[in-house]
């Protein structure tokens, strides 16, 4: 009973490890491959057709883009190693990428494009093994205000295609068969049951698809003339690996693309987790290193298939969110639909018939879900006024931005255009405004000794020379010492299973931040999150449990916060500690 509570409360009713029934797992399925396909076919058409590229090839680089993102949607979800997220992560083509795959095609043809689209491919898996770099920069709230800003670029699309409907058609087709579309899926979602409620979206779209068809702006001649199965024919131009001067020329371009995008990604697997669990977890930041190691991949073989690059569609969090829905086996199954998609132009024609209003209705909500998501995660991570200040310039930024309101005749041309960008731009204020408070807090001591009990009484030292430096009394040495003690004991248990622990390493920053004293203990592998065990206190199983039970609740008397972040190889525990005085 509780557990049905806790999902009526959260709006869960499956989590990732969970099994729903086949008939809702493909239904859901084909809903995700559906709102990733639209993008996967407009974008590399918008991309080859701009070079004015053969009718043959086009075909083969929206099948190859349709393929590379069914196959590594399923990377995604399946989660093994340290490959995948192991959530509902939809892959798909990124309208980011388009400036500069449309200057490579125009300067050095397919080849240069899909040599660039290698490169992006190997900064990806690059960066997936160092993320715990950035683990100040791109915070939960940078992730939130980025979500914010998919927003913003969204909206005129949304707009557009409100308004897209043929002109011998009435002039009230377009509304009615939008508001009808938002009707359905409002009413379903927030009156009808849990079961109801997950086919909201596609019986807002069947719905509305048939207002549209009777009000005469459902394209049916595309559909009748599209072929039930095709498969198109190898136009694989191959590789430049000569590097020449036009690669090393726009290299630096696709790098700075490939990072923004990189970040976008982090924020997007931080809030696909925040959406997948009933309870409140901690973020689990190997996943993220697992859906960055999964975009590198993709990047990979879209330049072997030579197509446009692919990345996350942040449409994964909305849609989650709007069913309830996290179980990885959707996911599974979207990749596989949007495989068995890519051979059928029939279905596809069906699908790309569906008219703008209709469509636009139903991104519509997708965005407004996705916003919410967003302003849930800045909430989450604790607004103060440095990260309210920033997360508000940043957004706004980004609406000025893309709407061209800030000195469009300075900065339209810098780095291609990218600053026509909202969400682009605003990101980049974000997270150089998160940098400048990185930089403008006080210096850090640091301490590195053995991950193991032995090495308290180096850290005790260690600490004490700290707070004498800094004016702490006695008793506050003694909070220290006590936080430290308990972390580190805690910490040596989590080793992994069989593991030779005299070479695990311990590395101790202390900082002093007003009354309060910042610790950070970053220590090798281990598999609980103490964040998570912290909130199942009192849930004990037996006398090992209760004395790993007994560390946490001393250590969550003594500490103001505990932040655990874990990564492959690596752990980060940040502990905020008060003055006894204050």
């Amino acid at each position: 009973m509780a557990s049905s509570d806790s999902s009526r409360l959260n709006g869960v009713r499956f989590e990732p490890d969970e099994k729903p029934p086949v008939h809702l797992v493909l239904g859901l399925g084909l809903q995700l491959a559906f709102l990733v396909i639209a993008s996967m076919l407009l974008i590399p058409l918008i991309v080859f057709q701009s070079v004015e590229g053969s009718e043959a090839y086009i075909y083969w680089a929206v099948f190859a883009a349709i393929v590379v993102g069914g196959i590594t949607t399923i990377l995604q979800a399946v989660r093994f190693g340290r490959v995948g997220a192991g959530y509902i992560l939809m892959m798909g083509s990124t309208i980011a990428f388009v400036p500069v795959c449309i200057t490579a095609l125009a300067d050095g043809g397919v080849p240069l494009l899909a040599s660039l689209v290698l490169a992006c491919g190997a900064i990806q898996l690059l960066l997936s093994t160092r993320i715990s770099l950035l683990r100040r920069i791109v915070t939960q709230t940078v992730a939130g205000v980025i979500i914010l800003l998919i927003t913003v670029t969204a909206m005129p699309i949304v707009f557009d295609l409100l308004a897209d409907a043929p002109p011998s058609s009435v002039s009230w087709a377009s509304p009615a068969s939008a508001l009808c579309t938002i009707a359905v899926i409002i009413c379903m979602a927030m009156m009808g049951s849990g079961t109801v409620r997950l086919w909201a979206p596609v019986a807002g779209i069947v719905f509305g698809s048939i207002v549209a068809a009777s009000l005469g702006i459902y394209d049916f001649e595309s559909v009748r003339q599209a072929q039930w199965v095709g498969l198109p024919s190898l136009e694989w131009p191959g590789l430049r690996l000569d590097f020449g001067a036009r690669f090393w020329v726009l290299l630096p371009a696709f790098v700075f693309v490939t990072l923004i995008d990189n970040i976008q990604t982090i924020s997007y697997s931080v809030g696909i987790q925040h959406v997948s669990w009933r309870r409140p977890r901690a973020v689990d930041y190997r996943a993220i290193q697992g859906s960055l190691v999964v975009a590198g991949i993709s990047n990979l073989l879209s330049g072997l298939a030579a197509t446009v690059p692919n990345s996350i569609r942040p449409s994964s969090i909305s849609m989650t969110s709007l069913t309830g829905v996290a179980a990885r086996r959707v996911g599974i199954a979207t990749g596989l639909m949007l495989l068995v998609l890519a051979f059928l132009p029939k279905v596809l024609a069906v699908l790309l018939a569906i008219p703008g209003p209709v469509y636009g209705a139903y991104v519509a909500i997708i965005v407004a879900v996705l916003f919410g998501a967003g302003m849930k995660m800045i909430v989450q991570d604790g607004i103060n006024y440095r990260k309210g200040l920033m997360a508000g310039i940043a957004f706004w930024a980004g609406m000025g931005f893309e709407a061209g309101r800030i000195y469009p005749e300075f900065l339209s041309e810098i780095a291609g255009g990218l600053f026509d960008n909202g969400l682009t731009a605003g990101g980049l204020v974000a997270i150089v405004m998160t940098s400048i408070m990185v930089l403008m807090e006080p210096r850090r001591r640091r301490l590195e000794v053995g991950l193991d009990v032995s090495s308290l009484p180096t850290i005790a030292d260690f600490l004490s020379a700290f707070a004498g430096r800094h004016g702490f009394s006695g008793a506050m040495v003694e909070r220290l010492n006590a936080v430290s003690e308990e972390t580190l004991i805690t910490l040596s248990r989590h080793g992994s299973p069989g593991g030779d622990q005299r070479h695990r390493r311990l590395a101790l920053a202390a900082q002093k931040v007003r009354d309060e004293v910042v610790l950070e203990f970053v220590a090798t592998i281990g598999q609980e999150n103490i964040q998570d065990q912290m909130v199942l206190l009192g849930e004990v199983r037996d006398e090992k449990d209760a004395e790993k039970e007994l560390s946490l609740r001393i250590l969550r008397h003594l500490a103001t916060s505990v932040r655990h972040q874990q990564y492959h190889n690596t752990d980060v525990v940040t502990v905020r500690v008060s003055s006894p005085a204050s």
